[in-house]
């Protein structure tokens, strides 16, 4: 994971639609960025929701959202319909940014070990430094855990 006071490594990576969005796009805002393991899973629903049922919150405090993960656009475009949710979902089908912000490693589920993506999340100041990085996250909370941070 990166630290917390480091500088937020700048990334351009398409949405569901095939826009690209880049990190300094939105300097001068506070960002969330969060990496989840695959759309249209119970964990990443539950987390994706927390952060829809709680964006009015998160604008207000001046901060965008941007979820990140492996899956293709096409995936993100029917994740995003189906639970309606307002915020930037980010394709990364190479892992690259996944793989810059440390939320790439080994998982361990029913005794096996496979590479995946972590639940990871940084909050990054309208500067571009983080200042907080959570890797434990419960998903369907995370959302209230990040709003203090902003």
């Amino acid at each position: 994971m990166l630290s917390e006071g480091t500088k937020a490594p700048d990334f351009s990576l398409p949405t569901e639609s095939g826009e690209q969005v880049s990190l300094s796009q939105f300097r001068g805002k506070k960002v969330v960025l969060y990496f989840y393991p695959k759309d249209n899973t119970p964990g990443c629903t539950k987390e994706a929701c927390s952060f829809r049922d709680n964006h009015e919150a998160i604008l207000e405090k001046g901060a965008v959202v941007i979820g990140i993960s492996a899956d293709d656009e096409a995936s993100h475009r029917k994740f995003k319909e189906k639970y309606d949710l307002p915020f930037y979902l980010l394709a990364d089908p190479e892992k690259k940014v996944i793989q810059e912000y440390g939320a790439w490693g080994n998982k361990e589920r029913a005794g096996k070990i496979f590479p995946g993506t972590h639940r990871v999340t940084y909050v990054i100041d309208e500067e571009g430094t983080i200042t907080k990085a959570f890797e434990k996250v419960k998903a369907a909370e995370h959302a209230s855990e990040v709003l203090p941070h902003l």
